[in-house]
């Protein structure tokens, strides 16, 4: 598996910041997975996090962990619109299939281009983590 997608599961709940116009926008997001060597996210294209992304596709995503280490995560989202993207994001994150399926004309799935991560601690240099 991808050593960035590890980090964000050890994580558990993460938070997304993107830009709608000059403001900044944060939100938890759980679902992460390893598509094809590919870092991957979902959401639902009537959402306000869609057109966010859709409009300036530069993200960051930050957590932190139990034991006091975070990390910060950003590139740029790519939107995936092939149903085999879709398809495999669902069977890894089965509890999604309440609120989306295949066919649904608002599941989108995004995979984050030029990805970088630094775990972070207030006891040690930062450290990237690479894919």
């Amino acid at each position: 598996m991808h050593k960035i997608v590890e980090a964000m599961k050890a994580i558990g709940v993460f938070y997304l910041a993107t830009v709608e116009g000059d403001q900044p926008r944060i939100r938890p997001i759980s679902a992460v997975d390893d598509i094809n060597g590919e870092i991957y996210f979902c959401t639902n294209n009537t959402k306000d996090m869609y057109k966010q992304i859709m409009t300036n596709p530069k993200v960051e995503f930050s957590g932190m962990g139990k034991d006091g280490t975070w990390i910060r995560v950003n590139g740029t989202m790519v939107r995936d619109d092939s149903d085999e993207s879709r398809a495999k994001f669902l069977e890894l994150e089965p509890s999604l299939g309440n609120m989306y399926h295949l066919g649904d004309g608002i599941f989108e799935v995004f995979y984050l281009k030029d990805a970088k991560c630094v775990k972070y601690s207030f006891t040690a240099a930062p450290e990237e983590i690479k894919a």
